[in-house]
């Protein structure tokens, strides 16, 4: 397996273990850390996206990564008021 391909998997497991998490109860969406992994995970996986470009794939996450973004926005921003 190619070095990108090895972090575009970490990136889906990141997102895939954040999703059942959160199904599970095990983590609130509304902490850092759920965003920040989406996040992260997002970037992995669009960094593999350039050795093997995928449009919708990359629409995906490039969407799923602003998402992410603005939801550790809000998370760090709510702690500090």
């Amino acid at each position: 397996m190619a070095p990108h391909d090895i972090l575009g998997t970490i990136g889906v497991a990141f997102i895939i273990v954040m999703y059942v998490m959160l199904q599970l109860g095990k983590i609130n969406a509304e902490r850092p850390a759920f965003s920040a992994f989406n996040a992260l995970g997002a970037v992995f996986i669009l960094i593999s996206l350039i050795y093997q470009f995928n449009l919708s794939a990359a629409l995906m996450e490039g969407v799923w990564l602003l998402v992410s973004l603005y939801g550790l926005w809000k998370a760090l921003s709510g702690r500090r008021s």
